[in-house]
């Protein structure tokens, strides 16, 4: 393995377990100790959201210099992809080679990237959040491996409590929304098809961002050039991830190329190496022997197949994990109460307006920002964050309280969120900042209905803007009369109401953040 390409498999090995590590992570360690929040930051469409024009132009001048190097190290996406070819390419030898650039194709990238343009300046949420590559990656990451995940923590857990430790805890498997679950699914098994047959074919056909940055890389100043000494062996096309090597005619399409360096090493002739050029100068045009000499002394080396102990040893494992995760899952899944009757759950109500998180400022920004990648979902302690299943906010977190309520003291979201869209706000500010108001429904209230004594709602109120009244001066019973301008829709109320499946008294949200 040459030089470059450790360096570029390190680095990419880096990005990948830190950003994977932001949306696995429910304690906030990542965060917290560690800081990688920077690397979620350096994302191309999140850094052009959030105006990080630092990022930005480190992430332009590395391109100038080697290429699509974003592709191969930064993208998390792109790596998600070399690791499935990867596994796969245990099974298959010899699973790349040349594809020629056909103009369908070339057409159908730079349609795309113009149609992302056009809805991201737009703020049309269904198409952004189902191109941007970040946010894929965000979603499959939190949809489909964080339950496997704390699946696993809830099996250290398990062992640990019996052996009297409590150096792991055990927390819930929640799934957010079946919608995007599904959308997470469709998108993995789509990426994992096109990383099985062509490697970086989602990066070169579907993706605005590898598009986007074909273009930029036309500038840069290093590029792999093919020496009038290669013997055609194609070795390198069989290395090189993007098919973009043409060994016959011995020409590079560096509008594919993401600079992973895998043809430097494969070459059994040395041919590529370091080049520095001038994008705009003319070019030359390399000398083209007769493709027909090859090395007579040149043999394909021979690779040794040891699959069946690896595929003995990949099923001993599996059977393992699936005890130990049957385990886990059980313990986490079926929890009994003592023998008390079943809690019916909670039914979100039907809200005018979508309630967005604090610091989101209005909802205008919210949608024109958010990428829906799921991270301010990731680190939501109070598990009060979901994604929309509507047409106009697609995916992107809404406020929801069937399982808990914003906690005043909690600004987590604020603190992750890479693309601006949720501005970091401190614990006083977030106090002061009205995101809905309640409403009281009669018709649901259980002093009304079923002639009872609760003040749950004003009891656990932590502005106390909710007061129990009397209904009338002949009639002991009370109801709640709320003080608009004091609630600022967190949602203490609706999450402890007794009234079952609905709260009678529920937060409605507004467009625009108030002070009060």
């Amino acid at each position: 393995m040459n030089f470059m390409k450790i360096i570029r498999v390190i680095a990419a090995i880096f990005f990948i377990s830190a950003l994977s590590l932001l949306f696995l992570d429910f304690t906030g360690t990542a965060h917290r100790v560690f800081g990688l929040g920077w690397t979620s930051r350096i994302q191309l469409i999140p850094a052009i959201l959030a105006l990080n024009f630092v990022f930005l132009a480190i992430i332009f001048a590395i391109t100038l210099l080697f290429g699509r190097i974003y592709c191969s190290v930064i993208c998390p996406l792109g790596t998600l992809q070399d690791i499935i070819s990867r596994i796969t390419g245990i099974f298959k030898k010899d699973r790349f080679s040349h594809r020629p650039s056909q103009d369908m194709f070339v057409f159908l990238r730079f349609a795309i990237l113009a149609i992302f343009v056009f809805a991201l300046v737009a703020a049309i949420p269904i198409i952004t959040v189902n191109l941007e590559p970040y946010s894929i990656f965000g979603r499959i990451i939190s949809q489909i491996f964080a339950p496997l995940y704390i699946l696993g923590n809830n099996v250290l857990a398990h062992f640990a409590e019996r052996a009297g430790s409590y150096a792991f805890f055990g927390t819930d498997i929640l799934i957010t929304s079946a919608v995007t679950l599904a959308v997470a699914i469709i998108s993995f098994i789509v990426i994992a098809i096109f990383a099985i047959k062509s490697g970086r074919g989602f990066c070169n056909t579907l993706c605005p961002v590898g598009a986007f940055f074909s273009l930029l890389s036309q500038l840069c100043l290093m590029k792999p050039p093919v020496w009038e000494k290669c013997n055609s062996c194609g070795l390198c096309a069989k290395k090189c991830k993007s098919g973009c090597i043409d060994t016959v005619s011995k020409k590079v399409d560096y509008l594919r190329c993401v600079s992973c360096f895998n043809c430097y090493g494969a070459c059994s002739q040395k041919v590529f190496s370091v080049s520095w050029e001038n994008p705009f100068s003319a070019k030359k045009s390399a000398k083209n022997p007769n493709t027909e000499t090859q090395n007579p002394n040149f043999e394909t080396p021979k690779l040794t197949d040891d699959g069946k102990s690896r595929r003995g040893f990949i099923a001993g494992m599996s059977v393992l994990a699936l005890g130990f995760f049957t385990r886990a899952f059980s313990r986490a899944t079926f929890q009994f109460d003592g023998g008390l009757a079943p809690l019916e759950d909670k039914i979100a109500p039907k809200r005018a307006h979508s309630i967005i998180p604090p610091g989101a400022r209005n909802i205008r920004n919210f949608r024109r920002r958010c990428t829906a990648c799921l991270q301010c979902v990731t680190v939501c302690r109070n598990q009060v964050l979901r994604p929309s299943s509507g047409i106009s906010d697609f995916m992107q977190p809404h406020l929801s309280f069937e399982r808990g309520f914003c906690r005043p003291e909690c600004v987590a979201c604020s603190r992750v969120c890479p693309t601006g869209a949720i501005q970091p706000i401190t614990r006083a500010e977030k106090t002061s900042i009205q995101i809905g108001y309640a409403v009281w429904v009669k018709e649901l209230c259980v002093n009304i209905t079923d002639d009872a004594s609760c003040d749950l709602c004003a009891h656990r109120c932590p502005t106390g803007a909710i007061t129990m009244i009397a209904v009338s001066e002949d009639s002991p019973q009370r109801r709640p009369m709320i003080d608009i301008g004091r609630c600022t829709g967190c949602g203490a109320c609706e999450f402890l109401c007794p009234s079952r499946p609905h709260s009678a008294i529920y937060v409605e949200g507004i467009g625009e953040h108030r002070e009060i």
